[in-house]
């Protein structure tokens, strides 16, 4: 197949009435799909639906130790969950806490424990001149919406498939006294499903922060949310590698079971050292006697011990993995070759991130939504929505049915298609590409390169 970039102005010119075309044929399909956020599809759910069952009218509410969850108190998270939710997150029960249905709910009291407070003692950060914050891009848009919203200075670090770049990571941790947490998803990134290598896992437990009240705020959202049995990535424990490093108080571990039961009714966890624990529990006991932990104790009879839970994501993965494989194959398919377009193939997750030619992909976000297909907004996978190359789009395959999504596979191809050749065909008529010499404005990988195996 060849090249947009390789192509005369003549070609392009007829390419581009032939894709306005086809793209006009997707408009009169009236087609309405919102793909924007990583959400669950129905059947997923239907997966949890035994958690109703579990706990009746009838039912035992009394844990092991003789605790009534029906009433208030155990601060920390009944031991049952502690040691379900331990087992997932790969940490001993006792550096746990567990805390209600979200785990960016408790990274938003984190910071803002943080801004009032300080951390273990420290300045709090609304009293300093300025508070910085290191976001790996692209990255998760919600987390960069907490730093904002608190006013935080949010830095970006380029992501590699090995994770942020820590050469990057640690001369400004080490230089900058301002700066006082980085976000981190290490295990199936969000956007791009990449995970966090050995490496990369060691020098951040060996990071010498100039700030003293310096976390990692480590997000594991995607811990058990594996693809595929045989092909899965491993990940260091963090927490433990810290400790090993001289560092046992340097990370602040988060997860849930958000993406495993139902989203809006999981546990969510943190984990960290035993001084963090302390320092936290100080606002904890001031803000609630205890969470939920009838819920806590359903998802203990649901899932029995961590064994029951992995057999449980494997039905997700039965779930999502046609949809991944999909888009992954549609776009193989529909712009291999043509080097318009980079894409991840991730082995968890939630996400496939598509790099698009840069200046391209709010107009292919804006052409998708044309004909009927909302997307996640160009730019939302960087700090304040503004990605430097108007390039980078998150990919959402979980909601949609099977049927559907392959119509919006094959629709944003399309859009890829039609926005870059009228940029390439801009670009040679302007002089800025001159004709023929088309290989020297090429991607730096062809799309089919960019398939292969990000771990």
């Amino acid at each position: 197949m060849k090249a947009y970039k390789d192509m005369e102005k003549e070609e392009l010119q007829q390419l581009v009435r032939e894709l306005k075309a086809e793209y006009r044929h997707y408009q009169n399909m009236e087609f309405s799909l919102d793909m924007s956020r990583g959400k669950p599809c129905q059947e997923q759910l239907d997966l949890s639906m035994g958690l109703m069952d579990v706990l009746h009218s009838e039912a035992d509410l009394f844990c092991e130790d003789g605790t009534d969850c029906r009433n208030y108190g155990v601060l920390d998270g009944i031991e049952e969950a502690k040691v379900l939710l331990s087992d997932m997150m790969e940490n001993h029960p006792n550096q746990i806490l567990i805390f209600g249905n979200s785990s960016l709910n408790v990274m938003y009291d984190s910071i803002s424990r943080s801004m009032t407070h300080g951390v273990m003692g420290s300045t709090p950060w609304c009293k300093l001149p300025e508070v910085k914050w290191l976001c790996p891009v692209p990255g998760y848009d919600r987390h960069f919406a907490i730093t904002e919203y608190f006013g935080i200075k949010m830095i970006n670090i380029p992501m590699t498939k090995k994770g942020p770049d820590m050469d990057l990571v640690e001369k400004l941790v080490r230089e900058d006294e301002s700066i006082k947490g980085i976000w981190c998803v290490p295990k199936y990134s969000n956007p791009q499903g990449y995970s966090y290598s050995d490496e990369t896992v060691r020098r951040f437990a060996r990071l010498e922060p100039a700030a003293n009240d310096f976390r990692i705020y480590w997000d594991n959202a995607y811990g058990v949310h594996h693809l595929y049995d045989r092909e899965q990535d491993y990940l260091i424990e963090i927490l433990a590698e810290c400790k090993r490093a001289g560092n046992p108080d340097l990370a602040y571990k988060f997860s849930s079971t958000s993406k495993i039961t139902f989203p809006g009714s999981g546990i969510a966890a943190m984990a960290t050292s035993l001084n963090n624990l302390e320092d936290i529990r100080k606002q904890m006991r001031l803000q609630t006697i205890g969470h939920d932990k009838v819920n806590q104790l359903r998802h203990v009879r649901f899932f029995g011990d961590i064994h029951g839970m992995v057999q449980h994501m494997r039905k997700h993965a039965d779930i999502l993995r046609p949809k991944f494989e999909m888009v992954e194959d549609t776009f193989e398919r529909e712009l291999g070759g043509l080097c318009i377009g980079e894409w991840t193939k991730p082995k968890g997750g939630y996400f496939i991130s598509f790099e698009t030619m840069d200046g391209c992909a709010k107009e292919v976000v804006k052409r998708c939504k044309k004909a009927g297909v909302k997307m996640t907004a160009a730019g939302a996978t960087f700090p304040y929505g503004k990605d430097p190359k108007d390039s980078n789009i998150r990919i959402a395959p979980s909601y949609p049915r099977l049927e559907d999504l392959k119509v919006a596979a094959e629709l944003f191809s399309l859009c890829v298609k039609l926005c870059s050749a009228e940029k390439i065909l801009r670009d040679k008529e302007s002089g800025i590409i001159s004709e023929g010499k088309g290989d020297g404005e090429t991607l730096a990988k062809d799309a089919g390169a960019s398939a292969a195996d990000p771990s």
